[in-house]
């Protein structure tokens, strides 16, 4: 490991403990856990009711039941896939996934995704899981929406301040609560439904919109991956923990988004000025449960939280920032927490429209990167690039890849509020495909331009 730059300070498997140090690689004396426990730390984050919201904007666009049902099995499936490879990351290098993209970005050219992903999930997704958790805390205890905000952000902001092993437990022994209330939940909304509905929205440019909003928040967990493996001993089999994580990430995400269709068949209303569907959603259940439910969803708001500023603050720290301390990742954690909370109390007002935009934008980002990504894995065929993660190279290859992805599938294919693309103004029923434009192109341009440097190993 001697190109790699390693972790000070002690740390080991102590859960209250201050976890040390930023993005460099774990020393082997730190390294802990099993592969399985990755199925715990991927299903607690999506047992909420953003991942049950989901669900519902599929029928809420017009979908039949089934529609949505296919469209949420293919944008899980592709989401999951990836995760699968990504993870395998972590226990061979053990350094977090960002700092892993330098491989086919280089050093400043990674700037650029983790920009990206220091503020999609640090800040973005953050806010998004906080909306819901307030909403629930709301519901369930009479505060207001701010002040429940405001304890929401508190307790998740604590959590990924002290670091990783308590990130970890929390995850781990908040999923049996969560798992049993859902699943009850699941069965009473399910045989209070009326899946025969039929579909009232253009086919197929309503289901390739959600098949989008599907992918982006599963696969918005894709840049997080090696984060949660980096700390597993480099015996572990990699491909277990892969496992362990797309399983975990796939199963929690399609049951409950299947439960979200099914609940607007039963009567959940859409986000707006006078509605709450988090209230709509646990008023379909007798009044002990439904008080059970609200309390599961903001336990699993802080678990989806804790994993969005934790690696929000591994992202921002990859950027490049030195913050001059031992305790860097806790305080942009600190940081990061306080503009998720500004951005989450401003987009109180109009949830709905604004989740729906967020997840389209994230997969619109995710696609390119992910197309760099797995073109420099192919091109080097499972060779080692742990000397390139901390060295002042560069690869051009990378960056022009990805920008020119983006670029030109937004231009073309994007369908959301803000932007029309090209096509889907011509064509409405084109839906929004710039995701999977956008990772083909990157995926093509990265193989050809960077294939003679990644097949030399540099």
């Amino acid at each position: 490991m001697a190109n790699l730059e390693i972790r000070e300070g002690e740390y080991g498997d102590k859960v209250m403990a201050l976890e040390p140090g930023g993005i460099e690689s774990i020393p082997a004396k730190d390294r802990h856990g099993k592969a399985r426990d990755l199925f715990a730390t991927w299903t607690s984050p999506n047992l909420e009711f953003a991942t049950i919201y989901v669900g519902a904007l599929g029928v809420f666009f017009g979908m039949s039941f089934t529609q949505a049902v296919l469209g949420i099995i293919i944008g899980n499936g592709l989401g999951a896939l990836s995760q699968y490879f990504l993870t395998q990351d972590g226990p061979k290098y053990g350094v977090p996934q960002m700092v892993m993209g330098r491989a086919a970005f280089g050093k400043l050219g990674n700037i650029l995704p983790s920009t990206f992903n220091a503020g999609a999930a640090g800040i973005g997704w953050f806010a998004v899981n906080s909306v819901s958790g307030a909403f629930a805390l709301a519901t369930l205890t009479k505060l207001s929406a701010t002040v429940s905000l405001v304890i929401v952000v508190l307790i998740q902001v604590a959590i990924a301040f002290i670091g990783h092993n308590l990130v970890q437990t929390v995850e781990k022994y908040l999923a049996p609560y969560l798992v049993v209330v859902f699943a009850i939940a699941a069965i009473i909304v399910i045989s209070k439904g009326h899946m025969g509905a039929h579909a009232k929205g253009a086919f197929p440019g309503a289901f390739l919109v959600f098949v989008g909003a599907v992918y982006g928040y599963a696969a918005g967990w894709n840049p997080f991956s090696s984060d949660y493996s980096r700390y597993l001993p480099a015996t572990e089999d990699p491909k277990k923990a892969g496992r362990s994580a797309s399983l975990g990430i796939f199963v929690s995400c399609t049951i409950l988004q299947i439960v979200g269709a099914a609940a607007v068949t039963a009567g959940i209303h859409d986000y707006g000025a006078k509605t709450n569907p988090v209230a709509d959603f646990t008023g379909l259940m007798p009044s002990w449960l439904g008080k059970l439910i609200l309390l599961g969803i903001v336990g699993g708001s802080i678990c989806a939280n804790v994993l969005n500023i934790y690696s929000g603050s591994m992202s921002f720290l990859t950027i490049g920032f030195k913050l001059g301390s031992g305790q860097r990742r806790a305080l942009s954690a600190v940081l990061f927490g306080i503009a998720g909370f500004l951005l989450a109390h401003s987009a109180m007002n109009n949830p709905a429209n604004n989740y729906e935009n967020f997840l389209l934008v994230m997969s619109y980002w995710i696609g390119p990167w992910l197309g760099v990504i797995f073109a420099d894995k192919v091109l080097r065929k499972g060779a080692s690039v742990e000397r390139l993660l901390f060295s002042k190279r560069e690869n051009i290859a990378g960056p022009v890849a990805f920008v020119l992805g983006a670029v030109i599938s937004i231009w073309l294919f994007s369908n959301q509020k803000y932007y029309t693309g090209v096509v889907p103004k011509h064509n409405g029923n084109f839906g929004d495909l710039a995701f999977p434009v956008g990772f083909l192109l990157a995926f093509v341009t990265y193989y050809i331009l960077g294939a003679k440097k990644a097949k030399a190993g540099n």
